[in-house]
């Protein structure tokens, strides 16, 4: 597997910091570049998750490791970004929320137990699952993606190895070869990034799809800290026109973006 080869470095410990610094990012440069050749499997997995969710389903990331905490984080964040609600996303890691912190042993290596905590969500056929795992072989990721196959569950997968099992599996396989890494076999490095960078241009992609980005605003945000509070009302002011006063108001009443510039367009017609 290309993500176990051999560094294209070697004697890191005799490195200088500048020296290790500069070889890694050269090495993360390529990642971006990957990242494009694999664009046209990303669009047809887009493609397909967005009716899909148009008809009320769901998105489901599954991995082990980096890879099951990587589909987390992305989960995390879509409901404050794009204001939909906390189970339209979903990210499970082998082993459990308490995975997200500390390892579990052998946790992936259970062919049969990522379905079994897919059944808690009640997974069903307008869903999408979506596997995780740098090398492709994860039997956590791949039980997960056989059993949603069996049932009729759109499946995708994004792998940093080529021919994978898991590519086979997955109906929509994305495929990103970032090649060795600069750790021998450390994928938390430029395969994580790969992974970080696909799921953040997946759900980014699907949510805008899904009408929850207005020009280039995130109209739909929670607005859980003063930082997204100060950020809302210049979205408002500058979409409407609006003094401050005014759009203060608008927000505190409505408590969204998007509603509030809806508000003042009623108020003004």
């Amino acid at each position: 597997m290309i993500t176990e080869s051999s560094s294209n470095y070697n004697n890191l410990e005799n490195m200088d910091v500048n020296e290790l610094l500069h070889s890694m990012n050269k090495e993360d440069k390529s990642v971006p570049q990957a990242i494009e050749r694999s664009i046209p499997q990303i669009e047809e997995l887009v493609k397909q998750i967005v009716p899909r969710m148009k008809n009320g389903g769901r998105l489901f990331y599954i991995g082990a490791g980096t890879s099951g905490r990587l589909g987390i984080v992305d989960a995390s964040e879509c409901p404050p970004t794009f204001g939909v609600p906390f189970d339209l996303v979903i990210g499970i890691i082998a082993g459990g929320d308490g995975a997200i912190r500390k390892a579990v042993e052998h946790a992936e290596d259970d062919p049969k137990q990522a379905w079994i905590d897919l059944q808690e969500y009640n997974i069903g056929e307008n869903d999408t699952l979506i596997g995780i795992a740098a090398s492709g072989r994860t039997p956590y990721v791949i039980g997960g993606l056989e059993e949603a196959n069996k049932n009729n569950i759109l499946t995708g997968c994004i792998v940093c190895n080529p021919n994978s099992k898991m590519a086979e599996v997955a109906n929509y396989p994305v495929e990103v070869i970032v090649g060795p890494e600069f750790v021998t076999g450390s994928t938390r490095m430029k395969a994580g990034t790969a992974q970080k960078l696909s799921l953040n241009m997946i759900s980014t992609s699907v949510m805008i799809q899904l009408g929850k980005v207005k020009g280039n605003k995130m109209v739909d945000m929670q607005l859980t800290n003063h930082k997204l509070e100060k950020r809302a009302l210049k979205m408002v002011i500058d979409e409407t026109g609006a003094n401050e006063d005014l759009a203060q108001d608008l927000l505190e009443k409505h408590s969204s973006v998007r509603k509030a510039i809806e508000a003042f367009n009623k108020l003004n017609n």
